[in-house]
């Protein structure tokens, strides 16, 4: 018997033979043998163009839209125009952004795979840039980082991109020239690519992609601060922030996907759905294989990601959807806000009050109650929080929005407030019910 301590002894066998035994097998290596990372594979002949309902069901971006194209011997065409935009990012917020199309962020991409792609760029900043196709697999020369494969686009040219699609999956585009500034003013989208074919268990009703977001606005200005690397105080899903986010309209029975990208400056976002469980099928590398899907209810997107989550619309409502991060769900007035939980504010008050007539001092008893009082803030600038639900003021912002599934829709327009049925809600207790159940106050 040879064991460990007889081969590091030296006595049972020499060192070629102990080389052998250390040595792993062939069907151990074997096993470890990774897949080329082009798994788009060896190229083949591009396809004839992928259409929108005949080959696929396009993608829907709230608040935002997709960029047409047109055909031509074969080959879709595409425009991006690179450009100052001034951009809303809920209602009493806007800055002067950098944008594509008229659009923070720019116009969702979409094609099919085995898609032969032109992608011209006109350039009508004031500074060079360029276009990055974000995981998606082309040529070197198209991958678009400034000075490494390709010169920079010059304030006023237009440069020309190609490729064809070996692959299919949730990607995006940005700049990738002086990318802390041009990211950070909002140069950057989706970039969705179809499947030649779908397999049937994997049609879906509802498709959505969210862009997430941070920026630092502050109060009172408009333009976004490129430098700012710790304190973001806007947080949006493509470019918007709650209450500006538009819902998720689905029909009960729906089979829905939605594709989550984030190009935020330094932060990852868990991103938490109510009412339901969903399960992870996809990121920015391809698709997760049935057996490893595990149901989730929040999936944790990193910065420069995607993951795409798919569930059955089945109960009727309107659920909230958001970044867990506690702060990525407030706006700009919540940050630099002293601590003044637990204060005593009669004194404050009494000093205050003579100079500034109907001062009172807030945030004693936390800031829900800040989004109604409609209190006056810098020109140019949102409440930290607070939007109109059915029941008062929903106490969020940021990085916020709602899922609206009902039984019957005609369109895909927001169909107002979910009012429960009767016995389904939490309502103040009556005395009767407390004394019926025991409980003492």
């Amino acid at each position: 018997m040879v064991t460990r301590r007889s081969i590091l002894g030296g006595a049972a066998l020499t060192a070629p033979a102990a080389a052998l035994l250390l040595r792993p097998s062939n069907s151990a290596a074997q096993a470890r043998t990774w897949e080329a990372s082009y798994s788009g594979g060896p190229g083949g002949p591009d396809r004839a163009p992928g259409t929108p309902s005949k080959d696929y069901q396009p993608v829907t971006t709230p608040n935002g839209s997709t960029l047409p194209f047109t055909l031509k011997d074969g080959v879709k065409i595409y425009h991006l125009i690179a450009e100052e935009v001034e951009h809303e990012f809920a209602p009493g917020l806007k800055a002067y952004c950098w944008g594509y199309n008229g659009s923070v962020p720019g116009p969702t991409l979409e094609a099919v795979e085995g898609d032969r792609v032109r992608v011209y760029v006109t350039n009508r900043l004031k500074a060079p840039t360029t276009v990055h196709w974000h995981g998606v697999f082309l040529p070197n020369g198209m991958d678009g980082v400034g000075g490494l494969n390709q010169l920079s686009i010059a304030p006023g040219e237009t440069f020309k991109y190609e490729w064809t699609f070996r692959q299919h999956g949730t990607f995006m585009y940005h700049s990738h020239h002086d990318e802390m500034t041009q990211m950070a003013m909002g140069m950057s989208g989706m970039l969705i690519v179809h499947p030649r074919r779908t397999a049937a268990d994997a049609v879906v009703q509802r498709d959505f992609a969210l862009l997430l977001g941070t920026w630092k606005i502050k109060p009172g200005t408009r333009r976004p601060d490129p430098n700012e690397m710790t304190d973001f105080n806007v947080l949006t899903l493509n470019a918007r922030s709650f209450p500006g986010t538009a819902p998720l309209v689905c029909k009960k029975g729906d089979r829905v996907r939605i594709r989550i990208g984030n190009l935020s400056a330094m932060d990852h976002h868990p991103i938490h759905l109510h009412g339901y469980y969903f399960k992870t099928t996809a990121t920015d590398g391809g698709m997760i294989p049935a057996s490893a899907q595990v149901p989730e209810t929040t999936v944790l997107v990193p910065t420069g990601s995607t993951r795409t989550i798919e569930f059955i619309a089945d109960a009727v409502g309107d659920w909230a959807m958001h970044c867990h991060m506690t702060h990525h769900v407030m706006n700009q007035m919540g940050h630099g806000v002293a601590n003044m939980i637990g204060a005593d504010a009669r004194l404050i008050d009494k000093a205050v009050a003579p100079r500034l007539s109907g001062y009172m001092t807030m945030g004693t008893t936390g800031m829900g109650d800040m989004g109604g009082m409609m209190m006056p803030g810098p020109k140019n600038s949102i409440a930290m929080q607070g939007g109109k639900g059915a029941f008062g003021e929903i106490t969020m912002g940021g990085m916020f929005t709602i899922l609206k599934v009902r039984e019957n829709l005609t369109n895909d327009d927001d169909p107002g407030w979910y009012l429960p049925p009767p016995g389904t809600q939490a309502k103040l207790a009556t005395s009767d019910e407390l004394a019926q159940d025991g409980v003492k106050l």
